[in-house]
């Protein structure tokens, strides 16, 4: 584990290399959703399998997140892909990065593909949203009835009597985000791209769960986008990674190695 300057905060980052250390091994970086979540979610689901598998993985701690630094602000989401940009600096890494993000952190990879296109290989998003306008209100209601209703000790109790201590932990973190930065306010205001999507250039793979209403970008997505598959798992809700992650795995190791070219040697 490692702590890297990444423009005006600090960013806690680990990296797992490829097994073999293939000096061709494509570069998979994961970016973890919002509030509730940290790189523990791809270190405990995807994440070690596919550096076993032959990639080189990145997982790191969003601003405000984990141990990453938190501001009192700075919370677009030019904020969070400037973050990813500099973090790839930071790193000395040259290659094309196969961006992989849950929830918020999709939103992410796809903002790092429409700004920073040479900085990516692909990006695959897990029930996830690009960023576009609707994003914007989607995540304004959401924010503003998470920092009400996480603030209130009997919805912490609910959530403890209902998904266990460890749920209702990471929830009073949650609070804590929302009540003590400006992510509330500034995610809404975050730059977005053409609802055409004519931003987004590089390879798409979307996987949602077919009891989540993202699902319903499916059929648009791949409209939209010239390389672009969508997955949609049947009687899955929101929490396809950790609920489903053998067949996520699956299906990022297939996208990452059809869109892979290795660098040639030099003689």
């Amino acid at each position: 584990m490692a702590k890297l300057r990444t423009g005006d905060v600090t960013t806690h980052v680990q990296r797992l290399p490829a097994a073999g250390g293939n000096p061709t091994a494509p570069l998979v970086v994961f970016v973890h959703g919002l509030l509730t979540d940290s790189l523990a979610s791809y270190y405990f689901t995807v994440g070690p399998q596919v550096a076993a598998a032959g990639a080189d993985v990145v997982m790191y701690d969003l601003r405000g997140h984990g141990r990453s630094d938190r501001p009192a602000t700075g919370y677009r989401l030019e904020h969070f892909v400037d973050d990813l940009a500099h973090l790839l600096d930071a790193l000395g890494e040259t290659r094309p990065a196969h961006v992989v993000g849950n929830s918020f952190g999709g939103t992410v990879a796809a903002g790092l593909a429409a700004w920073h296109p040479g900085l990516v290989a692909t990006v695959t998003m897990i029930e996830s949203e690009p960023p576009v306008a609707a994003w914007t209100r989607h995540m304004a209601d959401g924010l503003a009835d998470a920092r009400d209703r996480l603030a209130r000790e009997e919805v912490i109790g609910w959530i403890e009597a209902n998904h266990g201590a460890h749920t209702a932990k990471l929830s009073r973190g949650a609070s804590r985000i929302l009540q003590t930065t400006t992510l509330a306010e500034d995610v809404p205001r975050s730059r977005v791209v053409d609802d055409d999507l004519s931003a987004l250039t590089r390879p798409l793979l979307a996987v949602f769960g077919d009891e989540s209403g993202l699902c319903e970008q499916a059929p648009g997505l791949e409209a939209a986008l010239a390389d672009c598959r969508t997955v949609v798992l049947p009687d899955q809700g929101h929490s396809v990674l950790v609920e489903r992650p053998h067949e996520t795995r699956e299906l990022l190791l297939d996208w990452v190695r059809a869109h892979h070219a290795p660098a040639v040697a030099p003689r």
